[in-house]
């Protein structure tokens, strides 16, 4: 409880200082009202092109928290995700990780048209995706923070980052781990990170090898819960089906909560990145009974490890650009 109300205050605080003292004129740090004068709806248009485009697929909120996630990885948040194909250009769009999953990017388009039509030239696309993981949390009944702002736009991408940086589903523990010590992340935000799977689906491509040939022998993964896998193997076969989709929390796909933890404690964590977390480590394993236990703490937690991410090797003030199409640099 001491702890909560700590974190109360310190974002009451955030809520205020940054307005008062972030100066966008030095540029290099990030803060919550970098836009209070130059664009004060911003945050307002973000989050109702946002709930609109839940309420019309309540899929899009996990594909827009993993949009996030999947650019701050790579090159940091600076938008590179976004970028199409072109000229020098070799988009991230085509990696492993993203290629015919990742998606919302007419999500995004759409909050850039409008951001554009009120302030042009002012909002980043880097900044939108950082403000729609936010509101996708928020409209799925998650938590809410203060976003620090002033990210700018890369003028590249990473095609081979995006594949060597962005955690498989098939993945190890250690290796996951790793991946998220490289962006300067710890293993409390990686278990509460992946909570962000409450919400959501994954394709039978992503994980068939537990269901069949876990570890290369032509078995299943024997931690996975039994009649769980059997319903699994109804929806995913063998060969082909690749884009057919399992929802990642059975319990309440549609809804924000700390379920997601208590299918671990039961072995039905539908990818092994998931499962991993309960089987494979004794920190991430407590950490997990932690947030299964306490969704309050989870969601502080969350609300914290969001923050930490969306701050990985931000472009600022003069850095980059400000796109004003997120899908090219500008001419």
């Amino acid at each position: 409880m001491a702890r909560l109300k700590s974190f109360l205050l310190l974002l009451s605080l955030l809520c205020f200082v940054p307005l008062c003292l972030c100066d966008t004129s030095n540029g290099g740090k990030l803060c919550s009202g970098f836009y209070a004068r130059s664009c004060p709806q911003a945050e307002e248009i973000v989050r109702s092109v946002v709930a609109k485009a839940v309420v019309r697929e309540t899929r899009m909120a996990a594909s827009l928290l993993r949009l996030h996630f999947h650019d701050c990885f790579v090159q940091g948040c600076d938008g590179s995700l976004l970028l199409d194909s072109s000229g020098r250009i070799v988009s991230e769009k085509n990696s492993n990780p993203n290629s015919r999953s990742a998606r919302g990017f007419d999500v995004v388009d759409q909050i850039k048209a409008e951001l554009e039509k009120q302030c042009p030239g002012t909002v980043s696309c880097a900044d939108v995706l950082t403000l729609a993981a936010r509101d996708s949390s928020v409209v799925t009944g998650g938590p809410s923070w203060v976003v620090p702002l002033g990210r700018r736009d890369s003028r590249s991408a990473s095609l081979s980052g995006s594949n060597n940086n962005i955690p498989a589903p098939n993945n190890t523990f250690q290796t996951i781990l790793s991946k998220f010590n490289r962006q300067g992340l710890d293993v409390t935000d990686l278990v509460a990170l992946s909570g962000s799977h409450t919400i959501g689906f994954s394709r039978c491509t992503s994980f068939r090898q537990r269901l069949y040939n876990q570890s290369g022998n032509g078995r299943p993964d024997m931690t996975l819960e039994q009649s769980f896998a059997a319903n699994l193997r109804q929806r995913c076969p063998r060969s082909g089906g690749d884009q057919i989709l399992s929802v990642l929390d059975i319990i309440s796909a549609a809804k924000f909560d700390n379920s997601y933890f208590k299918n671990l404690l039961e072995n039905m964590g539908l990818l092994n990145s998931d499962q991993v977390l309960f089987s494979s480590n004794e920190k991430s394993r407590e950490l997990v009974k932690k947030y299964a236990e306490d969704q309050g703490e989870f969601f502080e937690q969350f609300a914290e490890s969001m923050i930490k991410m969306g701050n990985i090797s931000p472009l600022t003030g003069s850095s980059g650009e400000i796109r004003k199409n997120c899908r090219k640099i500008n001419s």
